[in-house]
């Protein structure tokens, strides 16, 4: 088999598996936190709450990131899909005139908010190269898709669009308004997977810390809050129709 050829086929391979992602993070964390030194944080309270706000501020910004690029999407666009490559339309607008995978950008700061918050920097180190390898071989048969999809509308828009560093000298407004109806009805099982890992890898340091678990009053209000939003949101997605749109996915 052609080179080109395995990596396309080992890129729809890991395309269909990306949901797994939260899991093998939150399995990895474990041997983590507990081999990591967290004498320092012990020293200044102000410490932990740096870290915390620093870790989140990542997080939210790929959720934001996430948010805008499916705001302003198409029903059935690539990026929509889970188990196969599906493109009606190409998203060159918006957001898309920036980057070319702005879905994969908003994942990667998405988890990498949780990944730092364990305050291991050869975690973040390898957790990120790990994401690149992972999502390039995602990102290039996508990209093998559409170019048959699409021909030269996709070649003339990628030559001009990096992939994965956005760049807004070609910046194009898209002609889609945001819909925030979209947001909760596909965001939310994200939102709260990412509340849920910094409260796992809270609740495991402190473990580590402590000797033993403490369960924080917060701990239950957060964890409460979380599946509350999730299932709520999917409760109005699955049985009413509050959150349809006849033009979104």
């Amino acid at each position: 088999m052609a080179l080109i050829h395995s990596l396309e086929k080992s890129g729809n391979t890991l395309f269909k598996y990306r949901g797994q992602i939260p899991v093998i993070l939150f399995i990895l964390a474990v041997p983590v936190i507990f081999f990591t030194d967290y004498g320092w944080m012990e020293l200044d309270d102000n410490y932990y709450w740096m870290l915390l706000a620093f870790a989140a501020v990542l997080s939210v910004l790929g959720q934001v990131i996430r948010a805008i690029a499916i705001g302003t999407s198409n029903k059935n666009t690539s990026g929509r899909n889970r188990s196969e490559q599906v493109a009606d339309a190409l998203n060159t607008k918006g957001i898309y005139s920036t980057m070319r995978h702005p879905l994969y950008v908003g994942n990667y700061f998405m988890w990498i908010g949780i990944v730092v918050f364990t305050a291991n920097i050869w975690f973040v180190i390898l957790v990120s190269l790990a994401f690149w390898l992972y999502y390039e071989r995602i990102m290039f048969a996508e990209e093998r898709f559409l170019e048959r999809k699409f021909g030269q509308d996709y070649l003339d828009w990628s030559l001009k669009v990096p992939a994965f560093w956005p760049s807004f000298k070609n910046y194009e407004k898209s002609p889609i308004s945001f819909s925030m109806k979209t947001i909760l009805r596909r965001e939310y099982s994200g939102v709260t997977a990412t509340m849920i890992g910094f409260l796992f890898v809270d609740i495991l340091r402190n473990y580590m810390i402590e000797d033993g678990f403490i369960l924080h009053t917060y701990y239950i209000i957060l964890l409460a809050v979380a599946l509350f939003i999730s299932l709520f949101l999917r409760t109005l997605k699955h049985h009413t129709k509050i959150l349809f749109e006849e033009d979104r996915s």
